[in-house]
C-alpha cells in the first residue's frame, strides 16, 4: 500500500495537481512501498525486484569518497492525496562545482505514457538551476530505450560510455550523458568534468 507523505516536507516545486518535496528519512516506508509496486526499473537496471532494504540503502548510499560533491537530495512527487508517484535521487556539485548529477529518475508505472515524467523532469530541471546548477549529468542503461530516448528528449546529449558498469546484479554498458543549462556548453563541461570526456 502507498503511503502517504506527510504536508510538513520542504516543498521544493508545483506542478498541476502535484508537487515535490524533499524527501527525509521518515520517508523511507513510503518510498519502500513505492519501489515494491513499481518494480519494473529495478528489475531491468539491477536485474531483480526490489530488496526490502532499497529505499533505506538508496538514502545512505553516497558516491565514492574520492567524488567531491556537495549535498544529496531525494525528491519525491506527490498527487494530491500525498501519495508518492515518481522520485529523483539528486547530487549536487559532483566532480565538480556547478555540475549536478541526476542518479535515478522513475515515475509510477501507471503513470508512463502520460506526460507525468516530462512535467516532473521540467519542474526539477527549473529547480536545480534555480540552486545554481550550470550543467546536469547522469548515465543511462544501454538497452533502457524507454529512458534513452526520454533523456535526448529532454535535452540531454551522450558524451562517453563506460563498459561493465555493475548496477546491482547486472553488469551493463551506461551511457554518460550531460545537458548544458543556460548559456553554458558541453565544451565548458568537458573542461570541467574530465572523466566524462570521450574516450
Amino acid at each position: 500500500m502507498n503511503r502517504p507523505i506527510p504536508f510538513d516536507r520542504l516543498v521544493v516545486a508545483a506542478i498541476e495537481r502535484h508537487t515535490l518535496v524533499e524527501l527525509t528519512v521518515d520517508d523511507i516506508p513510503a518510498l519502500q512501498a513505492f519501489y515494491s509496486a513499481n518494480p519494473g526499473y529495478s528489475q531491468l537496471v539491477m536485474g531483480r525486484a526490489p530488496r526490502p532494504t532499497e529505499a533505506y540503502d538508496d538514502f545512505h548510499d553516497l558516491p565514492p569518497a574520492e567524488f567531491p560533491m556537495n549535498k544529496k537530495l531525494m525528491i519525491g512527487l506527490v498527487d494530491g492525496d500525498r501519495h508518492l508517484i515518481g522520485v529523483a535521487d539528486i547530487v549536487s556539485d559532483l566532480f565538480a562545482k556547478d555540475v549536478w548529477h541526476i542518479g535515478f529518475f522513475m515515475v509510477a508505472e501507471s503513470r508512463h505514457g502520460s506526460g507525468v515524467a516530462r512535467q516532473f523532469y521540467q519542474a526539477l530541471e527549473q529547480w536545480m538551476e534555480q540552486n545554481g546548477a550550470r550543467w546536469l549529468r547522469l548515465g543511462v542503461v544501454l538497452g533502457n530505450r524507454r529512458g534513452e530516448m526520454f533523456w535526448r528528449r529532454s535535452g540531454f546529449a551522450q558524451v562517453r560510455t563506460r563498459e561493465d558498469y555493475q548496477l546491482g546484479d547486472l553488469r551493463h554498458t551506461l551511457l554518460v550523458m550531460a545537458k548544458p543549462l543556460g548559456a553554458n556548453s558541453l565544451v565548458a563541461y568537458l573542461e570541467c568534468v574530465a572523466r566524462d570526456r570521450p574516450e
